[in-house]
């Protein structure tokens, strides 16, 4: 691939391994607290996906670090210095938006040389380093059409190379796979990650959708009601959830009635006993909780005197998701090869297992039963 510079900088601002950081931010919108007291650190190089609900502050946080919002206090600092009080367009970040934001009445190429015509780039440089964009955003012979003549795909793919033009230290991306169609959405996010990662430049994704999150982000920061849950590599965040809202909201999560020992550090569930993991969170001063489980790691088998009911099988390929009624109604899944799905009749009994590895818990939940 072709190599591309513009003017010269110094070396402490070239394009890739920017550091991001977020330092106590806090921002209130009337009775509404969007950030309260966010830290969170962008290593240089790094995609870090913020992923949370609506409202959860996301959003906020990066359109501080593009100089659309002030913090009420607190700062954001790139390689050590304080830009919070910096103009938007002397942050040297750039911006793709889920709306594309791309001008109608320009042609792809005017549209990506856009930021250099404003910086007096030559024309002929401009139209150079569009043309190298473009190659490298899939889209070599797309420069002389306008916005409505492309896919919802390559307009966001347009706004990416756009976003690229000036050679950003920092890249935000707001939610920019959101209002495509789900075969594309994932087509581009896997070309947006080879890009990060070919250019070598830190990267914030806000996100709601978590399997956007997991799979393209080297770390994931949950966020809730302007809080940081946790901020882990997507493993650790599946398989170790720190909080029960990250355990609920990252991935399938069954909810399993257990009783606490008196010292709290055992719980009994399915008949098993296993150990607490972390603190007792949502203990509520009560013995009932519910125990958190992934649907792989239940264990089933058919036994005549089973707790649970198999009452429905989805198949999913390899695997198959077993749907059971708990004693009491509640209902769980399980997620088990389907060679051994297709041996549990639909009405079965059966018995249920946990690995030997300690267990989350929340405070126990009052659900509907089912008869």
């Amino acid at each position: 691939m072709t190599a591309f510079t513009l003017d010269p900088r110094p070396a402490s601002a070239g394009t890739a391994g920017a550091t991001l950081e977020f330092r106590g931010l806090r921002r209130a919108f009337g009775a509404t607290m969007a950030l309260d007291g966010l830290n969170l650190t962008l290593n240089p190089g790094e995609m870090l996906a913020l992923l949370g609900p609506s409202g959860c502050g996301k959003t906020t946080a990066l359109r501080m670090v593009a100089g659309f919002e002030t913090p009420d206090s607190g700062e954001v600092l790139l390689d050590g210095v304080d830009v919070t009080g910096t103009p938007a367009h002397r942050r040297d970040v750039g911006m793709v938006f889920q709306s594309y934001s791309l001008f109608p009445h320009l042609s792809v190429t005017d549209n990506v040389a856009f930021g250099m015509r404003m910086l007096g780039t030559p024309a002929a440089r401009r139209r150079a380093r569009a043309q190298e964009l473009l190659e490298l955003v899939g889209l070599p012979t797309q420069g002389g059409r306008y916005p409505r003549q492309l896919s919802g795909g390559q307009q966001q793919r347009v706004a990416l190379a756009r976003a690229l033009a000036l050679e950003p230290r920092v890249l935000l991306l707001d939610e920019p796979l959101s209002a495509l169609d789900a075969k594309v959405r994932q087509s581009l996010r896997e070309e947006i990650r080879r890009l990060q990662l070919e250019l070598g430049i830190t990267t914030l994704f806000v996100t709601h959708d978590q399997e956007e999150a997991l799979s393209i982000a080297d770390r994931v920061a949950v966020m809730r009601d302007g809080r940081l849950e946790q901020c882990a590599t997507p493993e650790e965040l599946y398989n170790s959830p720190a909080t029960p809202f990250v355990a609920g909201f990252v991935g399938t999560m069954n909810r399993l009635p257990g009783r606490l020992s008196s010292d709290g550090a055992l719980v009994d569930v399915l008949g098993l006993s296993r150990p607490v993991q972390g603190s007792l969170h949502g203990r509520d001063g009560t013995a009932d909780v519910d125990v958190l489980v992934r649907p792989e790691a239940l264990t089933v088998s058919a036994a005549p005197d089973g707790p649970a009911q198999l009452v429905a099988a989805s198949f999913l390929g390899a695997t198959t998701r077993l749907t059971l009624r708990l004693h009491g109604g509640r209902e769980a899944v399980a997620d088990v090869p389907t060679t051994h799905a297709s041996t549990l009749p639909t009405g079965a009994r059966i018995r249920l297992g946990l690995p030997e590895r300690p267990v989350l818990i929340d405070q126990a939940r009052n659900e509907e039963t089912t008869a």
